[in-house]
């Protein structure tokens, strides 16, 4: 038996009895004769009291060791009211170590978190000896249970789907995986398991829920793991994109209560259409703990003689910036001119004691003021800016952005870190038009049933055409995404066709779903509200790396395990990436047999590939020639008796005697400074570069 008790559960009651602890040494203090060394294990600390020093003989910080003991009461001057175990310690008769450990740690365990993250994730086990990454991981585990039991109360079957499945249009890059017994062909890892779980309603299941891991090629972002992320995937045979939400909507908000203090928005939440999402708050993801809005006032400047605005869409936003230095005013131009917004300036104008200062003031008639006035409800004191661009989705985007960056906390400060303010974004527009290429494309789920059904498809401009999709939002954060699935074959082909897809590119990459709304596919729906992200707001934290077990890097790298890795040529001849000027070239037949000849064509084959050389057949005869050879002296070199030979820096002896060094000081002190061009005392002068 390694312990009795855990590290946190020894009380007052335990004095005078003989306990057995486990766990990690966490600090070791030495105060001369008597050592005091905290264990720490999973639920918490306890102090150890040592008075045999040869005990701890090999001992350092993080070994894992296993003492005996009696409990004791604390003197009052060492109690810690800081920990539950803060009243007692135990005192050591019987250490043993269980796992030893370096006595030069990469980090301070304690301190890890303010290690840089390449670090953290290299040592990843010991990052997540850290109290807080390991209390982030067990509240993980909570939420995912809590999850469950919501979605088991609620009728939903817990089903699995496929990871190797095959590769689909699904707005990021595919994980592809090669196949060994079909050369020349991938599967992909699932983006969702869309496909899937439509098919489960075709099938005849009711309601179905998932777990489910995600997998996108696509870069990191604070709130976005690179590489694999999970979701509550659920879908709904017979169900209206309402029913919908308010399974979302209770599942969500119970968790949210169940494991947050903070104020949530009560139920219902919420519902803004994605045109008065762009409108007002310049986001299809509007953070509603920012109380600044944005007004439309495009019309308004149509009649006013300032050529930078004319004929251009323009939006304002008012804000109270009463005691914001000049300086604040420059920044916000500085920033709204920065590669990340890209406007050309930002115009603003404050009201002071009824009159407008700023910029843009002097092309404001005095009717003009009491019009802006009237429209944007800007008071005595506060400064409405102006955002202009070419186009109006472009315009109502650096409206958000400069919206966002006026109430962060080193602006106006203006965002609650004490609530969760939901909502859903709905009546997302079907299509859009790629502004590279000007073709129209899926603006969001190419499943997605489009509001109105074919007569809209038929009869509207694919741009004017909403679908039933919709996102659930929480603090800026898309939390969630789903939508009314296209059952209807006929609507389906037309919806494909306006975005570039005829009926047999439809039937290629999406033949299962093809099929099988020819079978009778019920009406369907559902959403996936993203699990690591709910993490992350439930542990306040702003990376999702911290929620993570093992996260990848930012650039998508298991620093941990070290992939993504090489591979032997053995393995890419498997999976048929390797062959003589044919990257998907099947293996060769003929030829000797076994492994050993195989590996000399994979040799020959990689080195032909890494050189991007190409070879007729008698010149890669000879070179296969060549290579055997060499392969041949190598084994030969192999299998030379070196024991006795006398190890040689170079072939001749007389090369290996060097001599010993000798110091030498070529210059005094006084001679290196008297060649200073400036000398100051007895130092030289160099000149500035950094002010």
């Amino acid at each position: 038996m390694y312990r009795t008790l855990l590290c946190n559960d020894i009380r007052d009651e335990h004095i005078g009895q003989t306990v057995q602890l486990a766990g990690w040494v966490d600090v070791i203090r030495d105060h001369g004769g008597v050592i005091f060394v905290d264990i720490r294990d999973y639920t918490g600390v306890t102090q150890t009291v040592i008075h045999n020093e040869e005990l701890l003989k090999n001992v350092n910080r993080e070994t894992v060791i296993s003492v005996s003991g009696v409990v004791a009461k604390r003197d009052p001057e060492t109690v810690n009211n800081k920990i539950a175990t803060g009243y007692v310690e135990l005192i050591v008769d019987e250490l043993t170590v269980l796992g030893k450990s370096k006595n030069m740690l990469p980090f301070d365990v304690s301190a890890s978190r303010a290690s840089k993250d390449e670090l953290r994730l290299k040592y990843r086990y010991l990052d997540l000896r850290n109290p807080k990454n390991h209390d982030n991981l067990v509240k993980r585990s909570k939420i995912i249970r809590h999850l469950r039991k919501k979605m088991e109360e609620k009728d939903f079957l817990e089903m699995q789907t496929p990871i190797l499945t095959a590769s689909s249009p699904e707005g990021a890059r595919d994980f592809l995986v090669p196949s060994r017994k079909h050369p020349g062909k991938f599967y992909a890892l699932p983006q969702a398991p869309q496909q899937f779980k439509q098919l489960l309603m075709v099938s005849g299941f009711d309601k179905y829920f998932q777990i489910a891991p995600c997998f996108r090629d696509e870069d990191a972002r604070a709130d976005r793991s690179p590489g694999e992320f999970y979701q509550l995937d659920f879908e709904m045979a017979f169900a209206t994109q309402e029913e919908v939400l308010d399974i979302c909507e209770d599942v969500v908000y119970d968790t949210f209560v169940t494991f947050s203090d903070k104020k949530v928005t009560p139920k219902p939440f919420r519902r803004i259409t994605y045109a008065d999402a762009m409108m007002t708050y310049g986001s299809d993801k509007p953070d509603l703990r920012n109380p600044l809005v944005i007004c439309d006032l495009t019309d308004f400047f149509a009649g006013v003689a300032f050529p930078a605005f004319k004929g251009k869409p323009v939006r304002g936003i008012v804000a109270d910036c009463r005691g914001k230095s000049k300086k604040f005013f420059e920044e916000s131009l500085k920033y709204a001119t920065s590669d990340e917004v890209g406007l050309g300036g930002l115009g603003y104008i404050t009201l002071k004691e009824g009159v407008f200062a700023g910029p843009i003031a002097k092309f404001l008639s005095d009717a003009q003021k009491e019009e802006i006035i009237s429209l944007t409800g800007v008071k005595e004191g506060e400064t409405l800016f102006f955002i202009c661009a070419d186009r109006k989705n472009e315009t109502e985007k650096k409206a958000g952005l400069i919206r966002t960056w006026l109430a962060k906390k080193e602006q106006l400060d203006l965002i609650r870190d004490d609530c969760f303010e939901f909502c859903f974004v709905v009546d997302f527009p079907m299509f859009e038009i790629d502004e590279e290429t000007g073709d129209t494309i899926f603006t969001h789920n190419p499943f997605s049933m489009p509001q109105g059904g074919m007569d809209a498809l038929l009869n509207k401009e694919p741009t004017e055409v909403l679908a039933y999709q919709y996102d659930l939002v929480c603090n800026g954060i898309e939390l969630a995404s789903g939508a009314v699935r296209n059952h209807d074959i006929d609507i389906m082909k037309k919806a494909f066709e306006i975005a570039g897809y005829d009926e047999e590119e439809l039937k290629k990459r999406f033949n299962a779903l093809y099929t099988a709304f020819q079978y009778g596919a019920p009406p369907h729906a559902g959403m996936a509200p993203g699990v690591d992200r709910m993490v992350m707001l439930l542990t306040d934290e702003e990376k999702i790396l911290d929620v993570i077990a093992f996260p990848l890097n930012g650039n998508a790298q298991d620093l941990l395990l070290g992939a993504p890795s090489e591979v032997t040529s053995q393995q890419l001849e498997d999976v048929h990436l390797l062959g003589n000027n044919n990257l998907l070239a099947p293996r060769t037949a003929g030829g000797s047999s076994g492994r050993q000849q195989q590996g000399k064509r994979s040799t020959f084959a990689n080195a032909q590939q890494l050189n991007q050389i190409s070879l007729t057949d008698e010149e890669e005869t000879a070179m296969q020639g060549i290579f055997d050879t060499m392969r041949e002296k190598e084994e030969a070199l192999k299998a030379c008796d070196t024991e006795k030979v006398e190890e040689m820096v170079h072939v001749m002896p007389m090369t290996n005697v060097l001599r010993e060094d000798v110091r030498e000081q070529p210059f005094t002190r006084e001679e290196l400074l008297e060649g200073a061009p400036e000398r100051s005392d007895d130092s030289w002068q160099v000149p500035r570069l950094v002010k």
